[in-house]
């Protein structure tokens, strides 16, 4: 036998995509398995909900109940579950990626595009659905009850859940455009006065002049509406349905850009 017919045959080895849900899966639990290591983030974003609740409902539960049928207590928990989920996202672990050359190398595999943010997304959804279960909890301890019963506390908090995942787009996008921590933890601003212009602290009737036309535009009140009425009104319908426009209305507008984004950046590698 000739050296030639001894020697092997040469293959060209090409690495095979494992498919989208296993991409999935694989970059969500590397998420979520950094959030252990990442402390300084997690526990204000538990402190501020709480912190906010306690604040109105001392400074403002004597004023406010002089409304007829408002329950201050019921009416504030969904506004310290909107701090809660709120622009907590692993962004920042986006950008130490960006920066430590991890996302460059995994550019480079046939890794599916658009999982490398959903991985990073369903760690979010986890998050913001743990740190939403406290707030509840203390809601009940002081007295909330919801009218919808437990299958009412499910459908809340799927909602806060969608609503974060169409807001926290945005820390995405800009983490993907400028790879600066600095700008990602600026991007909750842009939540501050989208919050504070809308029924955060009385209902919509009590507002008066210029703000009373303001909330009417402003998605985070009909989010509020919504989430309310499964605590204080039951399953209306028009509500429900008003809350989840108002997220299709923000997830419209975020998720193209983070999707932008990140095909701009993969782009270049």
């Amino acid at each position: 036998m000739s050296a030639t017919e001894a020697r092997p045959e040469h293959r060209v080895v090409k690495s095979r995509r494992a498919g989208f849900i296993r991409d999935v899966i694989s970059l969500g639990g590397r998420a979520l398995r950094s959030i252990p290591r990442d402390p300084e983030s997690i526990i204000p974003a538990l402190i501020v909900p709480v912190f906010f609740f306690a604040v109105n409902v001392g400074a403002l539960q004597d004023v406010a109940e002089a409304m007829p049928g408002l329950d201050y207590k019921a009416f504030q928990l969904p506004v310290a579950i909107l701090f809660a989920v709120t622009g907590v996202t692993r962004a920042n672990i986006l950008v130490l990626d960006i920066q430590g050359g991890y996302f460059d190398r995994l550019a480079l595999t046939p890794v599916n595009r658009f999982a490398m943010l959903l991985g990073f997304m369903v760690a979010d959804l986890v998050l913001v659905m743990s740190l939403s279960i406290p707030v509840i909890v203390l809601g009940t301890i002081v007295g909330v009850r919801f009218e919808t019963g437990i299958l009412g506390i499910f459908a809340f908090l799927g909602i806060a859940g969608i609503w974060a995942l169409a807001y926290n787009a945005f820390p995405y996008a800009v983490a993907l455009k400028t790879g600066n921590p600095a700008a990602v933890n600026s991007s909750f601003l842009l939540f501050l006065p989208v919050t504070f212009l809308t029924t955060v602290f009385v209902p919509e009737e009590a507002l008066t002049g210029w703000m009373s036309q303001v909330v009417k535009f402003n998605p985070v009140t009909y989010l509020l509406q919504g989430m309310r009425s499964l605590i204080s009104d039951g399953w209306v319908a028009s509500d429900l349905l008003a809350a989840f426009a108002a997220i299709g209305a923000v997830a419209a507008l975020s998720v193209p850009l983070a999707m932008w984004s990140l095909m701009g950046r993969v782009r270049r590698k």
